[in-house]
């Protein structure tokens, strides 16, 4: 590799890729793409895996055993995480697969980028040094690829938008975002999260896929941004929220978010008085403070009151597609048939305010591949905390079975268990063939779709927790809707192996073996 000429590259396409975000308006991010045709070839078979699992069970015997017995094809290997739901051992109470280290016994998580580092990619930011201390000197990103390769495997390198807990790293504190109060996430009481229109934050994005694809061989990029707008936050309606409570973290309005807001004549003080007053009817409603005019009724008004709240979260939706579209180019600039795969929130399923504001006709022309979040079995724990958040607050004056029985009949699912048992009977698989279906129609052709499978996802103890049967039936729904592949997800650390091998079995009785090459890589 001649990093001198990488360097050059890189450089001059950070350089034109700021001349064209300086020239992009708000409506052209958030609405049509370049259309490029879905990636030929089989199916892709993929797994989301750290890099914790080569080192704890060995990097052949564990290809091996995933090849043969789960039918996986595709690695989709995390290389930068700070967060724990993509990399890390199990631990923190949770339920010991049977396989590969505890916490406890192989040491804490710290996160970050499990790669070689090159410095001359990070220039235009003061993210320089990420790399994860996890490993040590290990280069398990270059010891899984040339593995895979012997093996006609594909490693896709994951890279995740997570800052938990990482107040060690230099220039952090300055791209942190800020709250409605005005307080920085940079607080060892919460986890860090950045602000995405920060200079230094695109640039370490760029600079960091930029580092991934030109120092190794990967053959594509997942890329992983669980970014809920400002609307949702101060409504208390995000993924994995137990209970409403305090919304006033709200993000981001800090100065850069500002001076976005004005060049697209967004009023940031009016939108900032409007969280104010979302916010204040959100404590109100969980005081069961109801307002005369009733808690749906005076949601709305404040809305007509303040066009700027939901002008103001588009804003924030632009930059955090902005980045998926600078991640892209970027990558293109240095290899132009290396796929780019896009993770995208299960709230898009079950949230009408998501899929009216985050739709699939919007993101289907920034990548190779979206990866929507399918998981079954979990997003009936995930659903029903929703229907409680959301019926403590806007759909209070309604029961939560009616407010049930309401999004059903808007997100067209059919077959439903009972609101009681939803946490505990987990969604059908239907669910996973009707949101590939869905996905599909609303990319028309664009890009391809890859179902994220639920394999062991976490729950609460009352929860569904997954079968092999479970596996089985939802790979084989996602297969048969007409996905281009699955990625079996969340992370192999946490997959009990007898759900991985129901996996396998629904994709060898689909007819399409895991042999099948991933098009578009190298």
């Amino acid at each position: 590799m001649d990093m001198q000429n990488s360097r050059r590259d890189f450089l001059k396409s950070s350089a034109a890729l700021a001349a064209v975000a300086a020239l992009q308006p708000l409506t052209r991010v958030l609405g049509e793409q370049t259309e490029r045709s879905p990636v030929a070839g089989k199916k892709i078979v993929g797994i989301q895996i750290g890099p914790e699992s080569f080192v704890d069970e060995g990097v052949g015997p564990l290809l091996d055993w995933l090849q043969e017995k789960a039918a996986v094809n595709t690695l989709f290997l995390t290389a930068f995480t700070y967060g724990q739901g993509f990399a890390g051992r199990m631990g923190g109470g949770r339920l010991y697969p049977g396989h590969g280290k505890l916490a406890s016994e192989g040491g804490g998580f710290h996160g970050g980028y499990f790669a070689k580092q090159h410095s001359s990619f990070f220039e235009r930011t003061v993210l320089k040094d990420t790399r994860a201390p996890d490993l040590g000197d290990r280069d398990i990103l270059a010891e899984v690829i040339a593995a895979a390769g012997k093996r006609g495997m594909k490693v896709f390198g994951g890279l995740e938008d997570r800052w938990d807990k990482a107040f060690d790293v230099p220039g952090l504190k300055e791209c942190a975002e800020v709250d409605l109060r005005g307080r920085s996430s940079f607080d060892p009481a919460r986890s860090v999260s950045t602000c995405v229109f920060n200079p230094n934050v695109r640039a370490f994005w760029t600079g960091l896929a930029a580092d991934l694809c030109s120092s190794y061989a990967v053959d594509g990029i997942l890329f992983l941004n669980e970014r809920s707008g400002p609307h949702m936050n101060v409504l208390g309606i995000t993924p994995f929220r137990k209970g409403v409570g305090d919304t006033s973290h709200v993000a981001c309005f800090c100065e850069h978010h500002r001076r976005a807001a004005l060049e697209q004549h967004i009023d940031f003080d009016r939108a900032k008085q409007g969280y104010e007053r979302l916010y204040a009817y959100v404590q109100a409603a969980i005081k069961d403070q109801r307002p005369s005019d009733g808690y749906y009724v005076t949601y709305q008004q404040i809305l007509l009151d303040f066009p700027e709240i939901v002008a103001y979260d588009q804003l924030c939706n632009f930059g955090k597609l902005r980045i998926w579209d600078e991640v892209r180019s970027m990558v293109r600039s240095i290899h132009k048939e290396l796929p780019i795969v896009f993770h995208v929130e299960q709230t898009i399923s079950f949230n009408p305010f998501t899929r009216a504001s985050l739709d699939y006709d919007h993101l289907a022309g920034r990548a190779d591949f979206l990866k929507p979040a399918t998981y079954n079995n979990c997003a009936g724990e995930r659903y029903a905390d929703f229907i409680g958040n959301i019926g403590a607050t806007i759909f209070r004056d309604m029961p939560r079975e009616e407010v049930y029985s309401f999004l059903n009949h808007l997100l067209n699912y059919e077959g439903m268990p009972k609101f009681g048992e939803l946490a505990t009977a987990g969604l059908p698989p239907d669910y996973v063939a009707r949101e590939t279906r869905r996905a599909l129609a609303g990319v028309k052709g664009r890009c391809g779709i890859l179902s994220g499978i639920d394999i062991s996802i976490p729950v609460g103890p009352d929860s569904r927790r997954a079968t092999p049967d479970d596996s089985y039936a939802a790979t084989m729904a996602a297969l048969e809707a007409g996905a281009q592949g699955v990625v079996l997800s969340r992370k192999y650390a946490e997959m009990r192996r007898e759900n991985l091998e129901g996996a396998g079995r629904a994709v060898e009785a689909s007819g399409r073996g895991a042999s099948g090459r991933v098009a578009s890589g190298r």
